[in-house]
């Protein structure tokens, strides 16, 4: 039987979108300083949210509440994918550089998924 995880920090989940907040902030470090206030501060907010959701739902007293804030980092990271896509087609980024943090989101999304799933099949 498997020991209970004693934080959200141990959650695969959680320490992925950290390394994914990582990355972002290291995408849009030589973005147009023009952008501050535009995508690289989207993106960098919509990366933070996401393991940061994670962390709070982790910390919620219920599972349903648990469940909500996992699909809010969902929604945060189709965001963030939304905003990465845009910074590379309007040359902010190279493809090379963000298509690495989009194949990140998919796997990160694939993952959230299937726990969110395993979830509430507890309360079948």
């Amino acid at each position: 039987m498997k020991e209970p995880l004693s934080s959200y920090r141990e959650l695969g989940v959680w320490r992925d979108g950290m390394a994914l907040v990582k990355a972002c902030y290291l995408i849009t470090r030589p973005f147009p300083k023009d952008e501050l206030f535009g995508l690289t501060s989207q993106i960098r907010r919509s990366a933070v949210s996401v393991p940061a959701n994670i962390a709070e739902g982790y910390g919620r007293g219920s599972r349903k509440d648990y469940v909500r804030h996992l699909m809010i980092a969902q929604g945060s990271l189709k965001e963030l994918e939304t905003h990465l896509i845009i910074a590379a087609e309007v040359d902010c980024a190279p493809r090379t550089d963000i298509d690495p943090a989009l194949t990140r989101c998919d796997q990160l999304g694939r993952a959230l998924g299937a726990l969110i799933r395993a979830l509430r099949a507890k309360d079948d």
